[in-house]
């Protein structure tokens, strides 16, 4: 194995450049997937169907999302999550936002993620 001292450099063919990025490019995004693969595996993360995600990027509100991805009701999730219904339907339509603990515990309810909501 042949060692370098900073300042030195290397010349190789720019094509063969290309090709070693190319390649260090394909080894992290494998690495990304594995990652991901393995967190929704041991049930750190799942897949959501594309028609979710569409209304996720569209800027729909997440709590109305994830609660009928859920399949649940606004009254379901009041009593899985101990919010009033009336603040459900406030923070879905836009009226309210729901404070940090109401939103931990919709969050809790719908498995998932405090960010997913906000």
């Amino acid at each position: 194995m042949m060692e370098m001292n900073m300042g030195e450099m290397i010349t190789i063919p720019l094509d063969e450049y290309r090709n070693l990025k190319a390649a260090v490019d394909e080894l992290a995004d494998l690495r990304t997937y594995d990652r991901a693969m393995t967190d929704i595996a041991a049930g750190r993360d799942e897949l959501v169907p594309a028609d979710v995600a569409k209304r996720l990027v569209s800027g729909e509100n997440p709590l109305r999302v994830w609660r009928e991805f859920r399949g649940m009701t606004q009254a379901t999730l009041s009593s899985a999550s101990g919010v009033n219904r009336v603040q459900i339907a406030d923070i879905e339509a836009g009226r309210k936002k729901g404070s940090v603990e109401t939103v931990c515990k919709l969050a809790a309810a719908l498995q998932v993620g405090v960010e997913d909501l906000v």
